[in-house]
């Protein structure tokens, strides 16, 4: 791909549209970046024009769209704005940061998306790749943009990247060498139209692979299993439910592996120290990634056992008079807190809240009524939650972390747990998940140092 000289918009200055518009100066593009937002609410600014790219920030001028030779979009900004329907009528292409990044990239490909468990599943595979021998680098929705790991990227080498649906709208030569959909649950239709939309940006995956590719895809996920159809690809199926004629499955507490009539255990569930059902299917998920690409099943089960999570998902942070305080704030959607609701047997004094995605929160209500004390309720989304668990369990309101932290450790009793699975975005409070989480584990960690 052909940049140098060319005029290149970048959409959305976060971090990924930085490290696109930084990328693409590099290598000799006239690059404007532009944002909705006023200069004052963006970050690298200064840093971006001394490296001569131009910043327009504030709204989207219509002509800045249609002068480009290439418009690169951030995945927070939705392609059904105007100005990319003018650009495209105009003939200007409009491509995401991980289409950017796949014209570059060297070596293979492994692709992870779902609606929850792509940053568990995504690091996992990471580790069982690397861990094998194999050149391994990870990134994406992760935390690392995709385009900031050409550099480092090799011929005979693999990245591992996390994909949303945001990042995946505006692919087209994106190839992966293996695909996995962990998930299709209910999330973003604040974005997307309807769920069959929300899939479909999800299936983009499946695009440019061929019958020498792998597609692992969840036999449990009804919308999932019949994906198969839609990729050339070799399908590795994995099941936590019910045995499969090929693929990965749970059989007791066995996952065993069977391909062409032969089996083999690859780890017991007693050696997985990750909380929860749902993450043996993210185990699961990683393991078929290990076995497209030829890890060994020894090393992968002692990767597995000492495997110790990722940040923000069901995390221990600490014990205050008997009450455990437990952060996963990347439990953005529904499906993702009742996942991590499950993952305890009762007791759970659970804090949701934040900024509403269009969900539907009453299929929390049999779960909160089943296994939690208390609702601690948070952020924009309380009064919708408040209506959609009415007689489940008593519920409190608090106005920041630090005081729904304090009402958990008030309420709870010992032996009980205060759990932060939000079910909602973070952007009413918080600049995003990960800020979210480290202001709760702040708050406990406060608590916990006064002797409270």
């Amino acid at each position: 791909m052909q940049v140098d000289g060319k005029n290149i918009l970048v959409v959305g200055l976060a971090r990924s549209g930085a490290a696109a518009a930084e990328f693409l100066a590099s290598r000799g593009a006239r690059v404007t970046v532009n944002d909705a937002k006023s200069e004052s609410e963006l970050r690298d600014v200064e840093r971006l024009r001394a490296k001569g790219i131009e910043v327009v920030a504030g709204s989207h001028p219509r002509a800045l769209f249609e002068k480009s030779d290439l418009i690169v979009v951030s995945p927070g900004v939705p392609l059904a704005l105007e100005p990319f329907q003018q650009a495209r009528a105009a003939g200007v292409p409009v491509i995401s940061e991980i289409e950017l990044a796949a014209r570059f990239i060297r070596g293979r490909l492994i692709g992870i998306t779902g609606s929850n468990g792509k940053t568990t599943t995504t690091t996992l595979a990471g580790d069982l790749l690397r861990n094998a021998g194999l050149p391994t680098q990870v990134g994406g929705n992760i935390g690392t943009p995709l385009i900031s790991l050409v550099e480092t990227s090799r011929d005979d080498g693999l990245t591992v990247v996390e994909l949303s649906s945001f990042q995946l709208e505006a692919v087209e030569r994106l190839h992966l060498f293996v695909s996995v959909i962990i998930n299709i649950t209910p999330d973003h239709l604040d974005r997307y139209d309807s769920m069959d939309d929300y899939a479909a940006a999800k299936a983009n995956v499946f695009r440019n692979q061929t019958a020498s590719d792998f597609a692992a895809l969840n036999a449990d996920d009804e919308r999932v299993s019949k994906m198969d159809s839609l990729t050339e690809a070799r399908t590795i199926f994995f099941s936590r439910r019910r045995e499969l004629d090929e693929g990965i499955f749970l059989r007791g507490a066995e996952i065993v592996h069977r391909a062409s009539g032969v089996e083999r255990t690859l780890i017991t569930r007693d050696e997985i120290p990750l909380r929860g059902d749902h993450n043996l299917e993210n185990v699961m998920s990683a393991l078929a990634v290990g076995i497209a690409c030829g890890a060994s099943a020894d090393s992968m089960r002692e990767t597995i056992r000492d495997f110790k999570g990722v940040e923000h998902r069901l995390e221990f942070v600490a014990e205050i008079n008997g009450v455990k305080f437990y952060n996963d704030s990347k439990a953005t959607n529904v499906d993702a807190a009742i996942k991590c609701i499950e993952a305890f047997d009762g007791g759970v004094n659970v804090i949701l809240g934040g900024k509403d995605k269009g969900s539907d929160y009453a299929p929390l209500a049999p779960l909160v009524r089943g296994r939690c004390s208390n609702v601690i309720l948070i952020g924009a989304a309380a009064d919708k939650i408040a209506a959609a668990l009415e007689n489940t369990r008593p519920m409190r309101r608090a106005a920041t972390m630090q005081e729904a932290v304090e009402i958990g450790l008030k309420i709870g009793k010992p032996g009980e747990i205060v759990l932060l699975a939000p079910a909602c975005a973070s952007f009413d409070m918080f600049d995003n998940y990960e800020h979210r989480g480290r202001v709760f584990k702040d708050a406990v960690k406060r608590l916990a140092g006064s002797g409270i």
